[in-house]
């Protein structure tokens, strides 16, 4: 048995990609305290104070941001008040049940309100049914409507819809507006995400402090939040430097299998199996040495920089089978990014030796072809900027609304996948950098073993994804096969986020030396004539040790 040291990143690259627990990130509390009322709804501010209504107490409390004392109250418009902004002068409340108290009378009305004396300004018919949210942009108002699942930009005059897109999930509760992005509340995931006003895509996802959240609000570069099931007001980082967040940390064991079987009737002269070599990366480190059986004969470094344990074989009689078998111990970790598409740089900030190596084309990205550059144009047709970010994302939004996921058993080319309209993890990846290096992104594939379901299970799928890199944040995960999903909280997690059940075993560009274009790990022999070998590989997760 031979141990292979596993590579250690450069201090300052861990500084900079590994954050300490210490650091703040967004959505984490930096304080909060109790709610003057027992069911709080909606939240707003007037740049001094914060307002809060109250579904019980049928009041809107404007409250100290400090300790929350309440500075003032007025009663609420209606009966039922669930929203709440400010437009400079005045508030606005959303009633759910049209200013009457009667169970399942829903018809959502709209009510500005003087803020000294309560008194009725105007009144508006909500544009849903079910409002439960309410924001102000300076010229129109927003809301949410969880039954309808949709975020609503209308007229505060007379309630028409000026613009409408799909909720992030299936419950929405609290929106605000931060000067240039929406934060949208929900209460059945639990979770606070930033969404783009134009087209609705969720950009960032972040925990709810508490698990009934309900009304947002944006004051002095922080968020604030109501929760009615724990009666508190949170205060939430906003906005970090930090790249992304790590939690969950999950200790496993993972024994990696490559075999192939001489079924003859002749001899195998040769056979080479290559083993990608894991190393520590933002979603896993790896602990101690990894250890092959039986030793590799040596260690290949591919143009990609991928290391591989390589077993060399001679000889091999009918019936026999060479196993090569690496176990790796790792502790493997939820990633969560935080991309503010506002911090991304141009694309001429990326390095040249990037841009060198990643936006090379080859015969499985083809990204001349007719077919690419069609998709492409079609993709971009309404990018109005040449922020990498947002270009990402609307070749992101095109595959996940052109294509479907489908394994035809086959690791076709760019174009023809385009063309079928359909395709497997490794052909979404495929397509998504040749569309990527198209138009100056760089690109690239990782592979990795899967945890399946329990940690104690079999992988012999194994998933593939695409890596971009994007001027100061580096390489950031994305899955275009993973946002094959309906809801956009779903479509978004498969942009910045890895949860922890993968061990990345394989970094490439494509058509390595070592590894082709497969990843884990990969063979090839020679043989007599009319000799059958078939090749298996397949990996075994147990739990490993827990940290203390």
């Amino acid at each position: 048995m031979r141990r292979f040291k596993h590579l250690t990143l450069l201090i300052f690259v861990a500084c900079m990609f590994f954050p300490l627990q210490g650091f703040t990130y967004p959505g984490e509390v930096t304080q909060s305290v109790a709610t003057p009322g027992h069911i709080p709804t909606g939240l707003t501010n007037d740049g001094e104070h914060l307002w809060i209504a109250d579904r019980e107490a049928k009041q809107l409390f404007a409250v100290n941001p400090e300790n929350g004392k309440v500075v003032r109250k007025i009663s609420s418009p209606a009966y039922w008040p669930m929203g709440l902004t400010w437009d400079g002068e005045a508030l606005w409340s959303v009633d759910v049940k049209g200013g009457i108290p009667l169970s399942e009378n829903y018809d959502g009305k709209v009510y500005r309100v003087d803020p000294d004396d309560g008194t009725i300004l105007h009144t508006v018919s909500a544009p849903g049914v079910t409002p439960r949210g309410l924001a102000w942009d300076g010229k129109y108002l927003w809301c949410v409507d969880n039954e309808g699942n949709q975020v609503i930009q209308f007229n505060p005059n007379d309630g028409t819809t000026i613009k409408s897109f799909k909720a992030p999930a299936t419950d929405p509760r609290g929106i605000t507006y931060d000067g240039e992005y929406l934060w949208i509340t929900d209460r059945t995931e639990d979770e606070i995400y930033m969404v783009s006003p134009r087209d609705g895509s969720v950009i960032i996802t972040t925990d709810a402090p508490g698990k009934f959240t309900r009304g947002i609000t944006y004051m002095s570069n922080h968020l604030w939040n109501v929760d009615s099931q724990s009666d508190e007001l949170y205060q939430l980082k906003a906005k970090d430097d930090t790249p992304y967040r790590r939690s969950n940390p999950t200790s496993a064991r993972v024994t990696y299998t490559h075999q192939i079987t001489n079924f003859g009737p002749g001899d195998v002269k040769t056979a080479d199996i290559h083993l990608a070599i894991p190393n520590d990366r933002p979603n896993q480190e790896i602990k101690g040495d990894i250890t092959y059986t039986p030793d590799y004969t040596d260690v290949v470094t591919d143009q990609w920089d991928q290391k591989t344990a390589h077993l060399h074989r001679e000889d091999i009689k009918p019936n026999e089978t060479v196993k090569i078998e690496m176990q790796v111990d790792a502790t493997l970790y939820d990633v969560q990014y935080y991309i503010y598409p506002d911090q991304v740089g141009d694309l001429e900030d990326i390095p040249k030796d990037i841009r060198d190596t990643y936006l090379v084309n080859n015969e499985k990205y083809q990204y001349n072809h007719p077919q690419i550059k069609k998709a492409v144009d079609k993709a971009m047709s309404d990018n109005q900027t040449d922020n990498p970010y947002w270009m990402a994302r609307e070749l992101f939004n095109y595959l996940i609304d052109n294509m479907y996921y489908k394994m035809e058993g086959g690791w076709n080319t760019a174009p023809a996948v385009l063309e079928r309209g359909n395709g497997s993890c490794s052909e979404y990846s495929f397509t998504y950098i040749a569309m990527c290096r198209s138009v100056g992104i760089p690109a690239r594939y990782v592979g990795a073993v899967v945890m399946r379901g329990d940690r104690a299970s079999l992988d012999d799928v194994f998933h593939r994804w695409v890596e971009l890199y994007l001027p100061n944040f580096g390489w950031v995960p994305v899955d275009p096969s993973g946002g094959d999903r309906k809801l956009p909280s779903d479509q978004a997690s498969a942009i910045g986020h890895l949860p922890a059940r993968y061990l990345i075993t394989t970094q490439s560009g494509g058509g390595s030396q070592t590894m082709e274009w497969t990843y884990n790990s990969n063979e090839s022999w020679t043989t007599e004539p009319k000799t059958h070998v078939v090749a298996d590989n397949y990996a075994d997760w147990a739990p490993g040790e827990e940290k203390k």
